[in-house]
């Protein structure tokens, strides 16, 4: 078996500003698993906050391959995937790239899309949110009324901004531009609880679908206080990073955001879904900013989730891969086995 990689550098449409950073661009990882004249494919991208890097992917990777190199087939590969994530512990997201290829071959090999391969509930089309980030209150008004009128359906709208009241204009702004979505808040743990509480409480009247980590992470009594105290369901995300983050999870948090560079792939996703499904807590399924190879594996596992949240790829100026619908609100399951998605080019 062979693992090789190739980089992209992917631009956003325009930058993208949260709490913590603002963000242009980023290098895309292709990672390939060849074996038997199938290949299969994976995708991390750089992310200063996760600590990764072209320099740490390019280490990682080549350690890695030759790691794949020892195994004696792609099933041997797919058990020994606990291992790899044990040895990538510090770069989870590498290890996911590799994770997804490797299941991308093996659902390529079986004939199967990938939802069919991992037992994951079938779907064909699914309504994703479009995420709209910090900015001016009538901007963020007329890029919402934009998209409502592209066919989005599910808005997510970054908060975050030092004074509380700017975050509620924001609100208000673009509820009053597309007054039938669904509305998802996110301030990256931007709030402490008086903050949280009192914002979302002002919001309450507006009819928020969710709100995701509203304070900082690893302050879960704080996560629970929220919780408790105003009306919408508040998500775990960046406390929800990880199946064993969740156990200490507050029974008062009604999903969790699972991110699959976060989590180290499929596997892991599918055990932190069965874990929501016992727990009897909702499923989210976010990303980061990234090209179709990118969003497609965690799209497959969409009849799981309750939120869907995979734009990545929608944020970007170019997309060198396709097959995922067009920029219309909606994720479509690619036809094919495995990702199902094809390069631009070929398609």
């Amino acid at each position: 078996m062979r693992l090789e990689w190739t980089t992209t550098r992917i631009e956003l449409t325009e930058p993208l500003r949260i709490s913590r950073a603002t963000m242009a661009e980023r290098d895309a990882v292709c990672v390939t698993l060849s074996h038997d004249g199938v290949s299969g494919r994976g995708e991390v991208v750089t992310s200063p906050r996760l600590g990764i890097t072209g320099a740490t992917i390019g280490r990682a990777l080549a350690d890695t391959a030759e790691w794949v190199a020892r195994a004696s087939d792609p099933d041997a590969l797919r058990a020994a995937l606990p291992v790899l994530r044990r040895r990538l512990a510090d770069a989870l997201p590498i290890a996911a790239a590799v994770d997804i290829a490797v299941h991308d071959h093996l659902a390529i090999r079986d004939g199967q899309p990938l939802c069919s391969y991992l037992g994951m509930p079938p779907w064909d089309s699914v309504p994703t949110a479009y995420t709209l980030g910090i900015g001016p209150p009538l901007a963020t008004a007329r890029s919402a009324a934009r998209l409502i009128t592209a066919g989005f359906s599910v808005l997510k709208l970054k908060l975050g901004e030092r004074d509380p009241a700017a975050d509620i204009a924001r609100v208000r702004a673009v509820r009053a531009a597309a007054p039938t979505s669904t509305l998802i808040l996110d301030p990256n743990g931007a709030w402490d609880t008086g903050t949280a509480v009192r914002i979302l409480t002002e919001l309450a009247d507006l009819e928020i679908a969710a709100v995701e980590q509203p304070v900082p992470a690893g302050r879960l009594e704080q996560l629970d206080a929220v919780a408790r105290a105003v009306p919408m369901p508040v998500i775990a995300d960046e406390d929800a990073g990880s199946v064993e983050q969740l156990a200490a999870l507050p029974p008062t948090v009604a999903g969790i955001n699972i991110k699959l560079a976060e989590c180290g792939g499929l596997d892991a996703a599918a055990l932190m879904i069965d874990w929501a499904r016992r727990s009897g807590v909702d499923v989210m399924l976010g990303c980061q900013v990234s090209t179709s190879l990118g969003i497609a594996p965690a799209a497959h596992l969409s009849g799981a989730a309750r939120w869907v949240d995979l734009d990545g790829h929608l944020l970007i100026a170019a997309d060198p891969w396709c097959g995922l619908g067009e920029f219309d609100g909606r994720l479509r399951r690619p036809a094919g086995p495995g990702l199902g998605i094809r390069r631009r080019e070929a398609a």
